[in-house]
């Protein structure tokens, strides 16, 4: 009996897919030392040392999870995020070279999930890899149950993961449409930035300015008035609250 129980765990082991991560970037041994991390844990590893080789790679063969460096030859991270937005939602971490909060915001701005700051601990950057995994593959399990979701003028399909503001088609980057998709889900109750960050993003610590930033960039795509919203409503000294009939 316990030989039939060992053997389906070794099975069920052996079926599990491995993910793959994709690398990019120009410094040898930061490419060296991730690879052997994530390979430790389990991950396929592919590389790249410049932005239109990564890109390019990335749109040929989509991997799990892009680990992107923000300062990279040919294109910068922020030009290839922002142009592998418009084909794949596939969850990217964004390597920075410095603190600048200019930095983190504008990897953010263009749909990064998470970033790590250089230098950084190659064991965090691993768990936060499979942080940001796990978070898309629950993100995923709850898209297999369609659902549309609905306030005033918005329209959102979880399942085709699309959007529409008064009938018009509105496109949203994937953490821009978890974070509308939740507050959807949970109207009329005002949320701490870091109640939303553990919720959406999966993260117990981290920089609430990325919460601050994603909001701001919905009420561009789905208020007609972002100076002026009606449901994405800002609680002073606490944080935002979703109001579904304002």
């Amino acid at each position: 009996m316990l030989r039939a129980a060992r053997l389906r765990t070794i099975v069920s082991v052996a079926s599990t897919p491995t993910q793959r991560v994709l690398v990019v970037d120009d410094d040898e041994t930061v490419i060296d030392v991730v690879r052997r991390y994530l390979e430790r844990e389990g991950y396929e590893v592919d590389t790249a040392a410049d932005g239109p080789s990564g890109l390019a790679q990335a749109l040929a063969s989509p991997p799990d999870l892009m680990v992107l460096d923000l300062m990279l030859p040919g294109l910068d991270g922020v030009e290839v995020c922002r142009r592998l937005r418009q084909a794949h939602s596939l969850p990217v971490i964004m390597l920075t070279a410095r603190g600048d909060i200019d930095d983190r915001i504008a990897g953010l701005e263009v749909g990064a999930d998470d970033y790590v700051t250089k230098p950084f601990s190659p064991r965090e950057l691993t768990a936060r890899v499979g942080a940001v995994l796990r978070r898309a593959a629950a993100v995923a399990t709850l898209e297999e149950q369609p659902a549309v979701l609905s306030a005033g003028a918005i329209r959102l399909d979880t399942a085709s993961r699309r959007c529409w503001l008064a009938g018009e088609p509105v496109q949203l980057t994937s953490k821009e449409l978890d974070l509308l998709a939740f507050l959807l889900r949970h109207p009329d109750r005002a949320w701490r930035r870091e109640e939303l960050l553990e919720q959406v993003w999966g993260w117990t610590y981290g920089d609430t300015s990325t919460v601050t930033v994603h909001v701001r960039r919905l009420r561009e795509k789905v208020e007609q008035d972002p100076a002026n919203p009606r449901h994405l409503q800002t609680v002073w000294g606490v944080g935002y609250r979703f109001e579904a009939a304002p």
